[in-house]
């Protein structure tokens, strides 16, 4: 058993202990980031939880998985898939240097992980530490410029829940520009990515998305990427990447185009359609 416990911040706050089904074969984040993250690889995997997407990598696609996790419970969970289990707690300073026994990673995971820390730019700056000069990073986020949060705002509310876009939990937002921020600033080019979609009304909000004026629904949908839920990227080191991959490239092939114009939906808005 390979297992250190760093210095943790004196209040950890909310600790998840997920557990869930993920469909590989579904539009969601989990399953993109197994099919991104390959087979046969050496990967670490950050915030890995309980072990729902760990045992996917380890059993399907054959690879040699090193988890990280700060909950105590979830810990113990994890150590049903893999023995090389870490109590890390990634806000803290110097973090990967509790890995060095490890050597260098193909793929390195941070699966719905970097909007609970409070400085994920210096983050995900430090994961190149530990990854090989040809390695990927794979990223899973949760985009706030979804029309129910929009909704939300309308209605002058921020519905923080127990989980989902607005989970309790989350201390950093990210947009597409600040996805692309995010990497491009820690030295890293996006080369792919996935786009997970849910529609207003049937995220964890549509209770009161459905309860908002068919047109402020109209008006707020205007957004191209109204449907966006999550994204997940995979980067490279900048200087080993030719291609300029765009995010708002990969969204606009993935979100289907609205049947009205923005003037038409402005002019339902300004009549109360």
């Amino acid at each position: 058993m390979n297992e250190q416990q760093s210095t943790q911040a004196p209040d950890l706050g909310v600790l998840h202990d997920y557990e869930y089904q993920i469909d590989l074969n579904g539009d969601n984040a989990l399953a993109y980031v197994v099919e991104l993250a390959g087979a046969g690889k050496k990967i670490l995997e950050l915030g890995a939880g309980a072990g729902m997407q760990t045992q996917f990598l380890v059993k399907d696609k054959r690879n040699e998985v090193v988890a990280v996790e700060i909950n105590p419970q979830s810990v113990e969970k994890l150590k049903r898939f893999t023995e090389r289990v870490y109590s890390l707690d990634l806000n803290a300073p110097g973090w990967p240097d509790a890995l060095d026994a490890e050597g260098k990673f193909d793929a390195i995971i941070a699966a719905d992980v970097l909007e609970h820390l409070y400085d994920p730019w210096t983050a995900i700056t430090e994961m190149k530490k530990l990854l090989k000069e040809d390695g990927e990073i794979i990223v899973s986020l949760p985009y706030i410029g979804n029309g129910a949060i929009l909704g939300l705002l309308y209605e002058d509310d921020f519905d923080y829940r127990e989980e989902g876009l607005l989970d309790k939990t989350h201390i950093r937002f990210f947009g597409l520009k600040n996805i692309e921020a995010l990497h491009k600033n820690a030295g890293l080019t996006i080369a792919d990515a996935r786009i997970v979609l849910r529609r207003p009304e049937v995220t964890e909000f549509h209770a009161s998305w459905n309860k908002l004026p068919k047109a402020v629904r109209a008006a707020l949908t205007v957004s191209p990427h109204a449907d966006i839920y999550q994204v997940v990227t995979t980067a490279r080191r900048s200087e080993t990447v030719a291609t300029d991959f765009s995010l708002f490239d990969a969204a606009a092939k993935r979100c289907p185009p609205r049947r009205r114009t923005f003037l038409q939906r402005m002019g339902e808005m300004l009549l109360g359609l």
